[in-house]
């Protein structure tokens, strides 16, 4: 019984993903008619990651509902499997990804909002949205860890996969540069060619060091729990 509320939790979680993926998706911005349409943001790339990894949660849940008192050696080994990816989307995609989504936002937000999130943006986008994508994203994610114990990979390994999205989605970001000659980001018209290698430096040890931090906060929390 005591999985039920983490059960309910997580399926309400991907109804609200679900839900502002098709309401982000429904609304008629310039920029989605443009190359590489909504798929160019990181934060819908994120919003994506979110929903797909509480997806593959409420079906480990549901799975593991199913398969309690059944002795099919089979369905332990496809549940295990589905465990595996589970914990390493968590490590790999939705902790690190999420929560520097939410801090490099809000960091430059505050900062100078023309630089990622132009004021002409409210005319489409409304508040509540903005904040189901930016904000929620790392108490949802926060909750998660909390509630459920995720096995982390090898360190290498983790380190490994995190560069290599990072490094795929900075290659995706000039890539679009190349094609139309505009940035994704306003910030990056800002910068030299020189402060942009060292900008996208700084972006994948920042993404990394997320990945630590959540390695490190998952053992503390499980640690001290046993």
């Amino acid at each position: 019984m005591a999985l039920v509320p983490c059960q309910v939790l997580r399926a309400a979680i991907l109804l609200s993903y679900c839900s502002i993926l098709c309401n982000y998706k429904a609304i008629d911005m310039p920029a989605h008619q443009t190359y590489g349409g909504s798929w160019k943001f990181l934060t819908f790339i994120d919003l994506v990651i979110q929903a797909v990894f509480f997806g593959i949660c409420v079906l480990t849940d549901l799975s593991s509902l199913l398969t309690r008192g059944n002795d099919s050696q089979e369905q332990e080994r496809q549940l295990k499997k589905l465990i595996s990816l589970r914990d390493w989307m968590m490590a790999v995609l939705a902790f690190p990804v999420g929560v520097f989504v939410v801090t490099m936002f809000w960091s430059i937000y505050i900062y100078d909002r023309e630089l990622v999130y132009p004021k002409l943006l409210d005319n489409f986008i409304p508040a509540w949205l903005n904040h189901g994508m930016h904000t929620t994203v790392l108490p949802f994610v926060l909750i998660e860890m909390r509630t459920t114990h995720h096995q982390y990979p090898s360190r290498s390994c983790g380190l490994a996969a995190v560069c290599t999205f990072a490094v795929g989605y900075i290659l995706w970001v000039c890539w679009i540069h190349h094609v139309t000659g505009v940035w994704v980001y306003p910030l990056l018209e800002h910068l030299s060619p020189g402060v942009k290698v060292i900008f996208f430096a700084a972006v994948t040890v920042i993404i990394n060091v997320f990945y630590l931090v959540g390695e490190v906060l998952n053992n503390y929390i499980w640690d001290t729990q046993k």
